[in-house]
């Protein structure tokens, strides 16, 4: 079975705009490129899951969605960098009613276990909202971090909450 490293989109991989579904907008966390690269070389597959509610509410297609998700895993690629998939829920509750695919639902990464093989419990979720960490939590996962570039959270149900991509394989590589 494969291990991965879950990764929420917006906040995690690229700053956290309103919406985003432009690839002008588009701007990648520092230290996102070399975090995966460390989690590859140790044999995680990463594997992308990202609320989208701005289809539901119209701001955005599924098409121009995809257009920014082949963009943004094909500049991972120029890294060196495997993205297995990219999940995204594209539902708002008030407005297409329940799902469970929408974290803090577990079911994307449910999904993804079973379509890529991945025991859950060696897993890794990174999320910058407590939603993300709940997710993973419910599909079973170990090892949570939130987080927060903003020191602003002081709680959460995650193993750890960071402030810079760097502290997870700077800790973990030592």
């Amino acid at each position: 079975m494969n291990k991965a490293l879950f990764l929420d989109r917006d906040g995690v991989i690229n700053v956290e705009k309103d919406y985003l579904y432009k690839i002008e907008d588009f701007e990648f966390i520092d230290g996102i490129f070399e975090l995966c690269k460390y989690y590859e070389r140790l044999g995680f597959i990463i594997v992308v899951v990202t609320n989208q509610s701005g289809i539901a509410r119209g701001f955005y297609s599924e098409d121009e969605f995809e257009i920014l998700t082949s963009w943004m895993k094909d500049k991972f690629l120029q890294q060196g960098i495997l993205i297995s998939k990219v999940y995204h829920c594209p539902h708002h509750p008030k407005i297409s009613g329940a799902c469970s695919c929408r974290k803090p639902n577990p079911g994307m990464l449910l999904d993804a276990s079973k379509d890529l093989n991945i025991d859950l419990s060696k897993s890794i979720i990174i999320g910058d909202k407590e939603r993300d960490i709940e997710a993973g939590l419910a599909a079973g996962l170990n090892c949570t971090y939130l987080f927060d570039e903003s020191k602003s959270i002081t709680l959460s149900k995650a193993n750890k909450i960071i402030s810079k991509l760097k502290d997870i394989y700077d800790v973990n590589s030592k």
